[in-house]
């Protein structure tokens, strides 16, 4: 996609920026550079992770996300609830509270994102049993985690399976469903994702695998919280949906509930990015060629940890266990028992879109030019101090010496370089002033 092109939910409110560098030195994709006392993200290298948000002591990264108020642009709206969703309740026993809680705050129709989560998992299971798939297949379930590897592992695209989101699968159906119910043009309806993290707003406006997202917004979970917080409590038994996901689409709110789903003894699962960063680099090294399946999640704990949601993600974590739990109780079916055929054939499940590699990482188009680039960048790394302190504004000092042969910076903002000229500079003049006459 084109620079021009790009949407990112992670934002910076350059009046709280102090300069700091907290989210410099903590940025997977070396995204952020400080220049004049403020931050920058740089729109081509991020990744709306949400590290930065998280890590910021001002509050000067935010992420841009819908309010309720794009409701009154349809006739009607159907809420996606991310199973995470539910670990935001201490206590909760049934989802079907929440789901009924989201019709009183306006939405007409509630569909669960937990079932379409069962039918991709069904989905990855048969797409395993296809012969000569690269090793391991990687989920593509989390959209930092694929973007992740289009910019630091473009190698590894071929390793992401071509199945589309959960979230995707599920807006196709709930905008049909509700159409086929009320007589009513697809146009009509809107469909919103609860969305725990930044990087589902971008993935709606910027699809990875698909021209077109189904799904009309993204709203915070942190602000349909506050809203269904009171509501919980006050929900009759009467009014309560019926939830039509497995135990295993609940599951997928945390860490591992995906490989669980597909039953894959041979699978990985981890989370966090820097640990997802780290095993990345073992798979493009052809280190783990033995395993099945890897699934990456970039939020500690899995959506759960996700910086738009409210609860503390352990807690979040257990009660998505105790919930899956319950639900198993109630019907121990498996996504694949669960998903008629039907199912699998009558919504579009594998991406249309190719997943391209993200140049960002190239110092230029030409191969000659960016070889001689490479051999000054290398000659002002030889020269500089290696310690990485970010006082220059940038993260590394290998990345200052990219951005002064980027012509995005100059050699003296080093302060260590600094520091050493005017030392230089202070024994010249003593020099001086002890030969003069």
């Amino acid at each position: 996609m084109d620079q021009k092109t790009r949407y990112h939910s992670v934002r910076l409110d350059k009046e709280l920026c102090k300069g700091c560098t907290n989210c410099l030195m903590h940025c997977p994709t070396e995204a952020i550079r400080v220049r004049k006392g403020r931050a920058h993200i740089l729109d081509e290298r991020c990744i709306d992770c949400g590290e930065c948000i998280r890590i910021c002591d001002y509050h000067a990264k935010v992420a841009i996300t819908d309010s309720l108020d794009e409701l009154k642009l349809f006739r009607y709206n159907v809420a996606l609830p991310a199973p995470s969703l539910y670990g935001q309740f201490r206590g909760l026993t049934d989802v079907g509270v929440v789901l009924a809680a989201l019709k009183r705050i306006g939405f007409d129709d509630v569909f669960e994102v937990a079932r379409g989560a069962d039918i991709v998992a069904r989905a990855i299971t048969e797409k395993l049993r296809e012969p000569g798939l690269p090793r391991p297949l990687i989920s593509s379930a989390c959209p930092t985690v694929v973007r992740l590897i289009q910019v630091r592992f473009p190698d590894l695209i071929p390793h992401i399976v071509d199945i589309r989101q959960p979230m995707e699968v599920a807006a196709q159906i709930a905008r049909a469903e509700f159409c086929k119910a009320h007589d009513c043009r697809p146009e009509e309806v809107g469909v919103f994702f609860i969305t725990p993290c930044p990087a589902k707003m971008t993935a709606i406006t910027s699809p990875l695998g698909q021209e077109k997202s189904a799904v009309s917004s993204a709203i915070s979970m942190m602000e349909i919280y506050g809203l269904l917080r009171p509501l919980i409590s006050k929900i009759q038994k009467e009014e309560r949906i019926e939830g039509a996901s497995t135990s295993y689409g609940i599951g997928w709110a945390a860490s591992s509930g995906e490989t669980k789903s597909i039953f894959q003894e041979n699978a990985l699962c981890v989370d966090g990015i820097q640990n997802c960063i780290r095993v990345l680099e073992e798979i493009e090294n052809n280190k783990l060629s033995d395993l099945t399946f890897f699934e990456g999640n970039a939020c500690t704990g899995g959506c759960v940890g996700g910086p738009l949601t409210f609860e503390n993600n352990y807690v979040a974590k257990n009660s998505i266990r105790k919930l899956v739990a319950a639900a198993k109780a109630k019907n121990d079916s498996t996504p694949q028992q669960s998903v008629p055929v039907s199912d699998m054939n009558k919504y579009a499940l594998k991406m249309d879109k190719p997943l391209e590699p993200n140049s960002v990482m190239k110092l230029d188009d030409d191969f000659s030019v960016a070889m001689q680039k490479m051999q000054r960048m290398n000659e002002i790394i030889a020269e500089l101090p290696g310690y990485d302190c970010g006082s220059c504004g940038s993260p590394t000092c290998r990345c200052f010496a990219e951005d002064i042969v980027l012509g995005f910076a100059n050699e003296m903002e080093c302060i260590h370089k600094m520091r050493d000229k005017l030392q230089t500079m202070a024994e010249q003049m003593v020099e001086l002033a002890q030969t003069r006459r």
